[in-house]
């Protein structure tokens, strides 16, 4: 029997079974085409849904691992990329890698070229201009990879604010200005130190400008509570801007600048002004065309996993809302009312009549590539930059992701969401964003456009860490976590939320607060956990240089922070104080407060030592100069040795 047995064995001394399955890779360059195979260098796809096809043909339980290979160059989409559970790794197949091939640098963008420049009459002269696709609007344009700025200027008169807008005492100049209804007013900290809205005018005649809607009235008629408090209903900022708008922009009159643009959408045509050393005749010069470059399908049913991305570029997203009636009618953190009756309803529930839930339920600004219900998605030494709204979002139902070593830069709005504020207590564990990793990535010069825009912002998450990141010249805050606690200053229970377990750790941060107030280095806000032990954890980060006097604090606890541990933190140079303040504790509405345990940082007049009421506050260290830090501490804050590279990435 023995002898039968090693007569049926294969030769190879292997079953088909035992051996290992064979790796898939396929191959994708801007100059192959889609009838090749795909399969080599030599014979790659074009297009990325090409690939993305045949990857979905693989069965994935049987085969090896699976490598879509980008060469360099640019890859322009005219539709979103969308992943679905069809483009999902698994089995043997592992994660499906979608990498740059080595030593290259592939872009996904959104944008199309704009060429044809020539010399124009425009800004007595200096201007050129281009012609525009003819269904193209947006708000930017890039010049040999720089932004360009809106042509911008101050009121140009003197107004008096009306329901509708405005008037002035004689006539408005810009009632003769070209396209009057395509200008923009700018209030920087219009509804709160911490925000930035925007209106669109709707139309100029004599002496009254009227403001366009809803923008309008979602920025001037927030409701007020019927209490004492002096409130909004929605306890976020005022209700109404009051001051005259702090810019002008998208008005071809106020083109008169070296790097201002003007779209001209009714004759299709942009106009810039060249700075020193640029040729428009060779430059290389994009508008962004496409809003959303990737994204999941968005349902729990159909939700991709498994999937990776590795060193690419993503670029030239687009974003237009705020050229329509909505404008941009800021909340916090880029988040927004919108609808034509959104000042009186949205996210305000049972506080009014018809209001809309959860409460705080606001509008958030997209991102180029957003991931909703998914799971194990990662981004590894990947590039956001030179987007017209928020960089990424891994929001609800994103769970187990990781983003490692990647850059955020040159972003329009928020560099990085994670969660979302829109189901504060999932009724299906699919619902909830979990397990989410950020780790060793740079963010610097976000919130380019909307500067009430944060670095990272994190709505209702859980298990989640952000540490060993940099994050630098920011104009408002770096971290924003938590959400729903601003009942709180109406001296009512923060909003009960899943938030749990999540912990921000060892970042370097520096220079941020650089134009708005009220905000910080670590922004927390809302109820963090459960206890002390499943609250928020913020350990080990490193702040200086933040030199904004006008409001907000470093490592901030605002309204409703609840089970907030700030722990063996550094903080110098300074113009605030360096922890927020203790809260109330409505929950038990017994005279306690929140519990805090604030202990171990090292910063400069930081409160005394105490406890009192619930709130833990001890062996903290009042230091004069970062000297008196300990080395240790400051060496193992941001990005770590391994991933240092990155920090002189340069984008394509």
């Amino acid at each position: 029997m023995a002898a039968l047995v090693c007569v049926l064995l294969p030769t190879g001394g292997l079953t088909g079974q035992a051996r290992a399955a064979d790796a898939v890779t396929y191959f994708v360059s801007p100059t192959g085409s889609d009838s090749n195979a795909g399969t080599s260098a030599a014979e790659p796809f074009r297009t990325l849904a090409k690939a993305q096809t045949a990857v979905r043909a693989i069965d994935k339980s049987t085969s090896g691992p699976v490598t879509v290979t980008l060469a360099g160059g640019v890859y322009r989409l005219t539709k979103t990329l969308a992943f679905t559970a069809a483009d999902s790794g698994g089995g043997t197949a592992g994660t499906v890698w979608w990498k740059a091939a080595s030593g290259q640098s592939p872009v996904i963008s959104g944008g199309v070229r704009i060429t044809g420049w020539a010399k124009s009459g425009a800004a007595g002269g200096k201007a050129w201009s281009a012609p525009a696709p003819a269904d193209l609007d947006t708000r930017q344009l890039y010049v040999n990879g720089v932004r360009a700025q809106r042509a911008t200027g101050a009121l140009p008169v003197k107004v008096t604010q009306t329901a509708a807008g405005y008037t002035t005492a004689s006539g408005d100049p810009m009632a003769g200005w070209r396209n009057p209804s395509a200008i923009e007013f700018v209030y920087r900290g219009g509804l709160g130190a911490w925000t930035e809205p925007r209106c669109p005018v709707a139309s100029v005649t004599g002496t009254a400008i009227t403001m366009a809607q809803p923008c309008w009235n979602n920025s001037t008629q927030r409701v007020m509570r019927t209490d004492d408090s002096g409130r909004t209903v929605n306890l976020v900022g005022r209700k109404s801007i009051t001051e005259s708008p702090t810019a002008v922009e998208n008005a071809y009159e106020l083109l008169d600048k070296a790097g201002e643009f003007y779209l001209d959408k009714s004759e299709h045509r942009f106009y810039y002004i060249p700075r020193s050393g640029e040729d428009l005749t060779t430059a290389d010069i994009e508008a962004p065309s496409l809003d959303t470059l990737m994204a999941s399908s968005g349902k729990a049913s159909d939700m991709p996993s498994r999937i990776g991305f590795q060193g690419i570029q993503f670029s030239y997203a687009n974003y237009t809302v705020p050229n329509t009636g909505t404008g941009f009618s800021e909340i916090q953190a880029t988040y927004q009312v919108t609808g034509t009756n959104g000042y009186a309803t949205q996210g305000l529930c049972d506080f009014v009549a018809d209001g809309t839930c959860p409460y705080g339920s606001w509008t958030k600004m997209p991102a180029a590539v957003r991931f909703t219900y998914d799971r194990n998605i990662h981004f590894d030494h990947d590039y956001f930059v030179h987007l017209g709204a928020a960089g990424l979002d891994l929001g609800n139902g994103s769970q187990n992701a990781t983003v490692t070593a990647c850059v955020f830069t040159d972003i329009s709005g928020n560099g990085l969401d994670l969660g979302g504020v829109d189901i504060p207590q999932p009724t299906a564990t699919a619902q909830r964003t979990s397990g989410i990793t950020v780790k060793d990535s740079h963010f610097y010069d976000i919130a380019a456009e909307y500067h009430g825009g944060v670095a990272i912002d994190a709505g209702y998450i859980e298990t989640s860490a952000i540490t060993h990141n940099q994050i630098d010249h920011v104009p408002y805050t770096a971290i924003s976590i938590g959400w729903g606690g601003w009942p709180d200053k109406v001296k009512l229970p923060a909003q009960p939320n899943y938030s749990n377990n999540n912990t921000i750790s060892n970042n370097l941060i520096y220079q941020h607060m650089s134009l708005l107030d009220d905000g910080g280095a670590v922004y927390t806000n809302g109820i963090t956990g459960t206890s002390m032990a499943t609250g928020e954890h913020v350990t080990g980060n490193v702040v200086h240089d933040q030199l904004n006097t006008s409001g907000g604090h470093v490592l901030y606890t605002d309204n409703g922070a609840t089970y907030v541990s700030i722990l063996d933190n550094a903080v110098w140079n300074v113009n605030v104080t360096p922890w927020g303040s203790k809260h109330g504790n409505y929950t038990l509405n017994d005279g306690t407060y929140d519990p805090t345990d604030i202990e171990g940082n090292y910063w400069p007049n930081g409160p005394a030592d105490y406890d009192s009421k619930g709130v833990l506050i001890q062996k903290n260290h009042d230091i004069t100069d970062p000297d008196q830090v300990p080395s240790s501490l400051i060496a193992a804050a941001g990005i770590e040795s391994s991933y240092k590279a990155i920090l002189d990435w340069q984008p394509v």
